[in-house]
């Protein structure tokens, strides 16, 4: 199978034309055709802005990494291996994988009524030696994605300042969280419609015996 002229949550699903999930997906046409217009947008862009596809694609692994979906994460990782010093980058970003490795969400809420639902969880940094090895920017990227994955409750504008400091526009500061939150909703429709595949497979099973 291949991606070439195909939906991207079809390609990473491995739904093929014509299937019951095809037909299921196929009752909804404006949110699928809304989910591969998002997908293009972020990562098939007429202009990349100030967000380069080696950053977006960093993030995207990274992303995929930190909710523990490897297929995902592999099918990101091919893609940034093309761009210019992608093997490298897939490497420390697989190191920083291990380093970020928890489960949320947790952290803490301002001060106020919520705050009896605060929980104490990792608050991940760039290991000194891939952050010798990245620049800034991407650093402060993964250290963000971080909080927006398992600390959303902690996004501040203090958060921001950082990614500002770091480099990073107005504009690729929205781009990445869009990012950030588009990976979320994939990976949930990928999964979810690879275990129909599944279910639906173990049904066929059990009517043939």
């Amino acid at each position: 199978m291949t991606l070439q002229n195909r939906d991207i949550i079809d390609f990473l699903a491995g739904i093929e034309p014509g299937s019951r999930l095809d037909g299921l997906r196929a009752q909804r046409p404006e949110t699928r055709l809304n989910a591969q217009k998002s997908h293009e947008a972020l990562f098939e862009p007429e202009h990349w802005g100030s967000v380069t596809p080696a950053e977006r694609f960093a993030a995207a692994v990274f992303v995929a990494g930190l909710h523990k979906a490897p297929d995902i994460a592999n099918f990101y990782s091919s893609k940034l291996r093309d761009e210019a010093h992608g093997p490298e980058l897939v490497a420390i970003i697989g190191a920083e994988l291990e380093v970020g490795d928890t489960t949320g969400p947790y952290g803490h809420y301002p001060v106020g009524p919520l705050s009896r639902e605060d929980k104490p969880g990792l608050v991940y940094e760039v290991s000194g030696e891939s952050r010798n090895l990245l620049d800034p920017k991407l650093s402060a990227a993964l250290e963000h994605i971080h909080l927006l994955v398992f600390r959303p409750r902690e996004a501040s504008a203090g958060a921001l300042q950082k990614l500002l400091d770091a480099g990073w526009t107005t504009t690729g500061i929205v781009t990445l969280s869009q990012l950030v939150a588009f990976l979320a909703f994939q990976i949930r429709v990928v999964t979810g419609l690879k275990a129909l595949a599944a279910s639906s497979a173990a049904i066929g099973q059990v009517a043939q015996a």
